[in-house]
């Protein structure tokens, strides 16, 4: 299974605010093969800047996307980035240049949704348990965020991969390690069927 996109999740607190974007073209610019974790992640603040800016046509928000998404570190760069950004209404209606980019690495982005559909809701339990209001709103955003994600992409192979991870909660399976892996107890596990329930039917 393909690492998972946190640490940078793991507390599951919004980033404040986006950055002032680099003016200069960026669509064609970056490397994107070669792009370390966090090199993913600062490329991604400043698309999102740009975006925000609305300094940046469909087609090229599609294909950085698309790029970002098409490598494992910058696919979890930006997820890390998109799905905690505070008052960035992309994240929560996503546009169809998004879809379209999202959709371009089905194996990669679905295996991190499935993943961080999971975390933030299980960890959203733990800020509950330590009175921290704010950060448990952050949690419950990612997966709400995450759960529009999955509901419009409906990407080939992700229902399985749900699927797995529910059966998972209770006995062994694929995603049993990775549940062992976080030490999530029964109530987080509850929270992630929960969260896997609200979900739309697949089409």
């Amino acid at each position: 299974m393909l690492p998972l996109i946190l640490p940078a999740l793991l507390s599951l607190t919004l980033t404040a605010s986006l950055p002032s974007s680099n003016p200069e073209p960026m669509v064609a610019s970056i490397n994107y093969t070669d792009l370390s974790f966090e090199q993913a992640i600062a490329h991604s603040q400043d698309l999102l800047g740009q975006i925000a800016e609305d300094n940046l046509s469909d087609q090229e928000i599609t294909t950085a996307i698309a790029n970002l998404v098409a490598t494992e570190n910058g696919a979890r760069g930006f997820f890390v980035t998109f799905l905690t950004t505070q008052n960035f209404p992309l994240a929560d209606q996503p546009s169809p240049a998004l879809l379209t980019a999202l959709a371009s690495a089905p194996a990669i982005v679905g295996e991190l949704l499935v993943k961080n559909l999971a975390m933030a809701s299980a960890t959203e339990i733990l800020h509950q348990r330590l009175e921290d209001g704010e950060a448990a709103q952050g949690s419950r955003q990612v997966a709400q965020r995450t759960q529009t994600l999955i509901n419009k992409l409906q990407l080939p192979g992700v229902p399985e991969k749900l699927t797995e991870l529910e059966q998972s909660l209770e006995e062994a399976g694929p995603y049993t390690a990775f549940l062992q892996r976080w030490n999530y107890d029964q109530e987080q596990r509850e929270a992630i069927r929960q969260a896997i329930a609200a979900l739309e039917p697949s089409r």
